[in-house]
């Protein structure tokens, strides 16, 4: 077994690697009690190395860009979560309504959801999810052209973004990186944020998709303040401290039971 500091500091290193960890899986992995295991959360909270949540912890670094992960990587993570916040979003979705889903593993599931809706406009520059959308005949699919960034699967460039000078939508779905109360939405490229951006100015409502983890990390590319976001859908996980700060900011936080 290992000893309380050997056990500290491999969580640390899994808190820098995934951005967060859930209390039973430590217990399980470290064949300890959840007991020790919340007090080596309460110890990292206490560092300001992490702060605790429903079940887990986040990483609290949030002044240290995390490094970006494959979109391969990231249909792995949190799927189940991802699942039902795309499930929730479809449910914003109403018959005449024209949107954006950003690309991304989160608003790939909301494309999955669409599958039964009827005259629905969708724009998006994800190829994951224009091809989820091929399954969906009542809606309409617009695709942006331009560069392709195949890490995440994303087209991007100056072509994408004076395209969107031709449209007006009625909602965005945005993914993101990282949401930080004070230095706003992020994400890892700056192409990306240049045209989510874009996205947001041509959106009448702006509905961030995200699970929780990402709430309190930042990434390099701002793309927008919190105060502009209108919803936002994530998990329970999300940290107390930011439900309560989205919700004071006046912005409407759905959370699904995950």
């Amino acid at each position: 077994m290992k000893s309380t500091s050997e056990r500290r500091e491999q969580t640390l290193g899994m808190l820098r690697r995934q951005g967060s960890v859930q209390v039973a899986e430590l217990a399980e992995l470290f064949n300890v009690s959840t007991v020790t295991i919340r007090n080596d959360l309460a110890f990292l909270e206490k560092q300001g190395m992490a702060t605790r949540s429903y079940g887990g912890a986040f990483l609290n670094e949030s002044d240290v860009p995390l490094p970006e992960h494959s979109i391969e990587d990231k249909r792995q993570l949190y799927r189940s979560v991802k699942d039902l916040i795309g499930q929730a979003a479809a449910t914003m979705v109403n018959d005449g309504d024209t949107i954006i889903l950003d690309s991304g593993t989160t608003t790939n599931s909301i494309a999955a959801h669409l599958v039964h809706h009827d005259n629905v406009i969708a724009l998006t520059n994800g190829l994951n999810v224009a091809n989820t959308l091929v399954d969906a005949e009542g809606v309409e699919v617009i695709v942006l052209g331009g560069h392709l960034r195949r890490k995440s699967m994303s087209f991007y460039g100056s072509q994408a973004e004076h395209a969107l000078d031709n449209y007006h939508f009625n909602k965005l779905f945005l993914a993101v990186d990282g949401f930080d109360l004070n230095k706003g939405i992020t994400t890892h490229n700056e192409n990306e944020a240049r045209l989510n951006r874009r996205m947001c100015e041509v959106a009448d409502e702006i509905i961030v998709v995200t699970d929780a983890s990402k709430f309190g990390r930042i990434s390099l590319h701002k793309i927008l303040e919190p105060g502009k976001v209108h919803k936002v859908i994530t998990d329970k996980a999300i940290p107390e401290r930011y439900l309560e700060g989205l919700r004071k900011a006046g912005i409407d936080v759905i959370l699904v039971d995950a």
